[in-house]
Parts: C-alpha cells; sequence; structure tokens
C-alpha cells in the first residue's frame, strides 16, 4: 500500500460546540473506516483545528482536497505536511480526538510571536512535529471509549 500522511490546521467558522464536533467525528469515524483512514484530531476552545490524516494515498489526498477543503464550517485551511510515510503514527484510530488549549497548537507548531522581521513561525520538520503530537495524545486521555459523545473504539488498521 502507499502509505500516506497529511497534517493541517484551520479555523472554525462560528460557534463549533461539543454536540457539532461529536457528530463530525461519528461521520468522519465511519468514512474513515471504510477508506483505511487513520488519525487524529485536535480541537481548540477558540475554534482551531490540526488533523493527522493517514492511509492510502489516493484515499487521504480525496478526503482532504475534496471533502475537507469544500467544509463551509472552517476556514483557513492550512497544509503543515504531507508525503509518504512509512507507517501510521495513530494506527489504532479511525479518528482519535484530542482537546487541547490554544497554546498546545502554538507549540506543537513551532509558534512564535512575530519578530521584527515579520517571522512567525518555525515550523518543525514532518518527523518532529510527528513525535509531539504523539508526545501530547500520549499525555493526556484521547477519546477512545464508549462512555462519551467524542469516543471511538480503537480499530487496527491494514
Amino acid at each position: 500500500m502507499d502509505l500516506h500522511h497529511l497534517i493541517y490546521q484551520s479555523q472554525a467558522l462560528g460557534d463549533f460546540n461539543e454536540p457539532a464536533l461529536a457528530a463530525l467525528l461519528r461521520r468522519g469515524r465511519a468514512h474513515n473506516l471504510e477508506n483505511n483512514i487513520s488519525g487524529v484530531l485536535l480541537h481548540t476552545a477558540d475554534g482551531r483545528f490540526l488533523q493527522v490524516l493517514e492511509g492510502p494515498k489516493t484515499a487521504v489526498r480525496h478526503l482532504y482536497y475534496h471533502v475537507i477543503l469544500s467544509d463551509t464550517r472552517h476556514f483557513h485551511c492550512q497544509v503543515i505536511s504531507e508525503g509518504p510515510c512509512d507507517q501510521r503514527s495513530f494506527a489504532a484510530w479511525t479518528m482519535g480526538c484530542r482537546l487541547a488549549q490554544a497554546a498546545d497548537l502554538r507549540t506543537l507548531l513551532g509558534e512564535a510571536p512575530a519578530n521584527t522581521l515579520g517571522l512567525a513561525h518555525r515550523p518543525y520538520p514532518r518527523l518532529q512535529l510527528l513525535a509531539l503530537l504523539e508526545s501530547f495524545v500520549a499525555q493526556g486521555p484521547v477519546e477512545t471509549g464508549q462512555e462519551h459523545p467524542l469516543d471511538s473504539q480503537p480499530i487496527r488498521h491494514h
């Protein structure tokens, strides 16, 4: 299989509350299960999203470029990293979900206050960003059980 990853961030357009997130996760997990896609979604109270998608190249690219980009509930979609990968980093979830703080995303993405040159980002190389994401996800609960509307059961991808 041509294993592929895509990491992107976006901003919700308007209020994106827990019921809206739960509905997004239900639909996304069903789609990802059918298309052998795994990954994790980080969401902040101020409406930022950071998502890792991994799976067959055609399925991952179609999901992002034809489904996610056309979703009018968010804007400022920005691909942070995309390309082939040797293995899945979040293989246990069709779409794990981790609630995060805005400061967590700034740290993960290497964002810094603008300096005198106007530079505001220190982007990490893909492998370093994935390691930071894996560490962040491991530090707290990823919604993976059945007790909460954001939860899903871990699954095994091939």
